[in-house]
């Protein structure tokens, strides 16, 4: 690949990776909040590299016409740019002109959910807050649901965030938040099949206050628990639409 070719595909995804990283919140569709120091690094790395050899390339094109006869300079001239390098633009180009966008309802629905057992519920979950709703993540209520066999959910108020997917084996629907490591690549989905209350559009998020049915499946990772609607909210997406 040319020298300058080369140069300029660093500096254009370098850019890129800083753009949605330093000078938005784009990244937190791709990746976890924490990774954000390392994107903009590896962002500047890029650019920094790319610039550096912009510059080598400028400084070789300006040489006098009897330093081009030399083997070295011969050697990063002579040969062509694969086709298979302006590939690394396409992402480039789809950050930039069609911004994808989180994965969401599409995948959660065409994936199991997933309540791992935690490696704390041996010992035992920790004590709940004592006011009511309690805000929690739905991969917590999840695990607390299907295996904290004290129940410590029963007769308790919980407000969770996520947001609807069709339930057509149930006759309902979920609610679902897809939770991540640390990339999108690695997503597990978490879902509540919710009673009481209408179905939202599909992929439409939610705000649900309810209570936790004990009745539902327990015990098993892929067990999907059940709420008992109170109340539900429209709510725009959140800015980091995973757990």
């Amino acid at each position: 690949m040319r020298r300058e070719v080369r140069a300029l595909l660093h500096i254009l995804v370098g850019a890129t990776v800083l753009h949605i990283s330093l000078f938005s919140e784009l990244y937190l569709r791709y990746v976890r909040k924490g990774l954000r120091p390392y994107l903009i690094a590896s962002g500047t790395l890029l650019v920094a590299v790319g610039l550096i050899g912009a510059a080598v390339a400028a400084r070789e094109l300006l040489r006098p016409k009897h330093d081009a006869d030399t083997p070295d300079a011969h050697h990063g001239h002579g040969h062509g740019t694969p086709r298979t390098a302006w590939l690394l633009l396409l992402p480039v180009l789809a950050i930039y002109l069609l911004q994808p966008r989180a994965l969401g309802a599409y995948t959660a629905q065409h994936s199991d959910s997933t309540a791992v057992k935690p490696a704390a519920a041996a010992g035992g979950f920790g004590p709940l807050p004592t006011t009511d709703p309690i805000a929690m993540r739905l991969a917590d209520f999840d695990a607390r649901a299907v295996w904290d066999t004290t129940g410590s959910l029963k007769d308790r108020q919980v407000r969770l965030t996520g947001f609807a997917t069709p339930a057509p084996d149930a006759g309902g629907w979920y609610l679902t938040r897809l939770t991540i490591t640390c990339c999108a690549a690695d997503a597990q989905t978490s879902k509540v099949e919710i009673h009481g209350a209408d179905a939202p559009p599909k992929g439409a998020w939610v705000q649900v206050t309810g209570h936790w049915q004990p009745d539902g499946p327990s015990g098993q990772d892929s067990a999907v628990p059940v709420l008992a609607a109170d109340q539900v909210h429209r709510i725009a997406e959140p800015g980091d639409p995973y757990e």
